[in-house]
């Protein structure tokens, strides 16, 4: 099965041209508008207290959200301690990494993972893998925006969390190709949309308000196939009042193409 000639929305950043070539392959027309950067906190005093606890035996956990944040906050301390103390000190506590991207920035440091979070790497699986841990001190790499579920869950067991916030999610510095994804919305064009992180659903949303068509990008929206990578992605659609067709076997892009090709006559992919 294939799009067959469909028009489909990818707000992918950092893999853009990657996703438009995947939804070439499996025959649709793809529109790729890159909706998000990182930008690194560059005075980052929160970051540097962490550090002071941390070399202090002040964590007997850490929670690894994001490679992006992992490696971020390595080379951020890097440049203000000697380069193999954050990892000396990680080794001596539990290691806990959400999913293979945080896997791999550890293991790029050689630091043992204790707990590798199993899919599709929402708050909820971090819970239940950490559930029968004893750590009460726990520090909790943050990206974006703050994961209240989470800090909760584990201060409900009695844990105190101190966030480290590495990195902020804004807008790409060029916002042409997201404005010009928001007023195809809401012109009808695109039969399919992928969603491949939460941020991607508040960005568009921000650039549809400053346009003053954030009603009709919802209804374009509501006219497509909406393909989401996972739970959190699609809680994030539920928020504007949008349901997601469709979570791929695993939250990989690739799945998430792939399998929304093979179901799209399923799903209702009407084409014009």
């Amino acid at each position: 099965m294939s799009f067959a000639g469909r028009r489909v929305l990818s707000l992918e950043s950092r893999r853009a041209g990657e996703m438009a070539q995947l939804i070439r392959n499996r025959g649709g027309q793809p529109f790729v508008a890159p909706s998000m950067r990182e930008a690194p906190l560059e005075r980052n005093e929160s970051a540097l207290r962490f550090a002071e606890a941390l070399f202090a035996g002040g964590f007997d956990m850490m929670v690894f959200l994001t490679g992006v944040g992992t490696r971020l906050l390595n080379r951020f301390l890097g440049s203000h301690y000697p380069a193999e103390r954050f990892a000396e000190a990680l080794r001596r506590i539990t290691v806990v990494a959400r999913g293979p991207k945080p896997v791999a920035a550890l293991r790029e440091m050689q630091v043992p993972v204790t707990i590798a979070v199993p899919e599709p790497n929402t708050w909820r699986e971090v819970l239940a893998a950490t559930a029968d841990r004893p750590e009460r001190r726990i520090a909790l790499q943050e990206y974006g925006k703050p994961n209240a579920e989470l800090v909760a869950g584990l201060e409900g067991r009695g844990a105190t969390v101190a966030s480290v916030h590495v990195y902020d999610w804004d807008l790409p510095e060029d916002t042409g190709p997201l404005r010009e994804a928001a007023r195809r919305l809401a012109a009808g064009q695109f039969e399919v949309a992928l969603f491949t992180t939460s941020i991607q659903v508040a960005h568009l949303f921000r650039i549809a308000a400053e346009a003053g068509i954030e009603d009709p990008v919802r209804a374009g929206l509501a006219r497509t196939v909406i393909a989401s990578i996972g739970p959190a992605t699609s809680e994030a659609l539920e928020e504007y009042g949008l349901r997601a067709s469709f979570e791929p076997s695993h939250p990989k892009m690739g799945f998430l193409v792939q399998e929304t090709a093979d179901r799209i006559e399923s799903l209702g992919g009407a084409r014009e």
